[in-house]
Formats: C-alpha cells, sequence, structure tokens
C-alpha cells in the first residue's frame, strides 16, 4: 500500500506536462494490452481452424461439400483462400471453351487476393503496436526531462540547495520514464512475436495455394459431378 501511495504521491505532485506524460503512457499501455491479448486469441483461433481445415481437407472429404460448408458458416483464413479458389475455378470450368491455364490463373488470382485480405485482418492493430513500442520510451524520456528542468528551475530562487531538495521533483520526474519502458517493451515483444507468427501463417497458406493448385490441375480434366455443377 506505502508503494501504491508513493506512485500515486509522485503523480500528483508532478507539473501538468509529467501529468500528462504519464496519463499518455498509462492509456497506451491499456490499449496496448488490450490488442495484445486480442491478437493473441485471434490467431491461436486461425492457427486452429487451419489445422481442421487441412485435416477435412486432406481426409479425402468432397471438397464441395467443404465450399458448402465454408460458405454457410463464414470462412476465415485457409477456409477463406480455399473459397475463393474453388468458387472462381468453378466458375470458370462452368464456361465452355475456356482453357484450364486461364483457368488456374484467375484461381490463384483469386486465392491471393483472398490472401491478401486475409493478412491484412491477421495485422489488425499491429501498427499501434508497433507506434507504441517506438514512440514510448521517447514520450517517457522527454516527461523525465520537463521534470527535471522543473525541479532545477524551483532551485533558483534557493541559496542553499540539499539533495532532499531536488530528489522528490527529479523522482516524479523518473516515474515518466519507467511508464514509457512499461508501455513499450510488451509492445515491442507482442509485435514481434506477432510478425513472425503471422509469417508463419503466410508460408502455410502458400503452402496449401500451391498443393490445392496442384490438386486442380490433376482434376482439371475430370467432369464435373452433378453436385459441383451446381456449386458457384
Amino acid at each position: 500500500m506505502n508503494y501504491d501511495a508513493t506512485l500515486i504521491n509522485y503523480f500528483l505532485h508532478a507539473s501538468l506536462v509529467v501529468k500528462c506524460v504519464m496519463m499518455i503512457l498509462v492509456t497506451a499501455s491499456i490499449f496496448s494490452w488490450a490488442y495484445i491479448l486480442q491478437r493473441g486469441f485471434y490467431l491461436k483461433d486461425i492457427r486452429q481452424s487451419a489445422g481442421k481445415f487441412e485435416k477435412a481437407f486432406w481426409s479425402g472429404e468432397d471438397i464441395s461439400k467443404l465450399y458448402t460448408e465454408g460458405r454457410e458458416k463464414g470462412p476465415e483464413g485457409l477456409e477463406a483462400i480455399f473459397h475463393a479458389g474453388f468458387k472462381e475455378f468453378m466458375r470458370f470450368r462452368k464456361q465452355a471453351g475456356v482453357a484450364m491455364g486461364v483457368i488456374m490463373e484467375n484461381t490463384k488470382r483469386a486465392m491471393r487476393v483472398a490472401q491478401m485480405r486475409e493478412q491484412d485482418k491477421l495485422e489488425t492493430h499491429l501498427p499501434f503496436l508497433a507506434i507504441v513500442g517506438s514512440t514510448s520510451p521517447y514520450v517517457g524520456l522527454f516527461g523525465t526531462v520537463w521534470g527535471i528542468m522543473q525541479a532545477f528551475r524551483a532551485l533558483a530562487n534557493v541559496q542553499q540547495a540539499t539533495i532532499s531538495m531536488v530528489a522528490p521533483g527529479i523522482a516524479e520526474a523518473l516515474i515518466a520514464t519507467a511508464l514509457g519502458l512499461f508501455a513499450a517493451i510488451p509492445a515491442v515483444i507482442a509485435y514481434n512475436r506477432f510478425i513472425t507468427d503471422i509469417g508463419r501463417l503466410m508460408n502455410r497458406f502458400d503452402a496449401f495455394e500451391e498443393e490445392f493448385t496442384n490438386l486442380l490441375i490433376r482434376q482439371g480434366s475430370q467432369p464435373l459431378s452433378s453436385r459441383s455443377e451446381r456449386q458457384e
């Protein structure tokens, strides 16, 4: 309790500029932790759904059924890429006289666009974490420098200065630097971790696109089933 009261006391006795810096850093830290938790759970769900979909896809289940199920529940991640590619493939297969090369080129393009959209979803809030991680130490340092300046200015009218007169003001100013580091360190760690995880997911998506493309090429010469003909 004494430690918390001391921190509150430092805040209450700080100058207006230092108080504003502290509030900015505390707010940035709160938002950072909210985004860190949200992104962590979201990326975990995307990895789990990708693994579940790959298991169903390579189990030999009818891909038309997978497409229908994905369309009903709203596909995300790897399933969204599959959904976009298969939809484009079936659309061109229904058109007579279209070369397989043209079909596959458009199918790849549709999957690439879907992957870019999924990547944008995965990277949501990451720019904010990057900004907090790179600027918070400097914002905290600004508050510290300002606080120290105010502390030394207060000594201008004192004939004999002692360490007991300077120490409280410097301690109050240093709290801003501590808050800056407190906000920046988790944001930097989380940002680097999320970027690494997203890069691995993108490699996974790329590998699936190549495998799915090869599968469609192998099946391209086969006649469409009546059920597949009804899919878009």
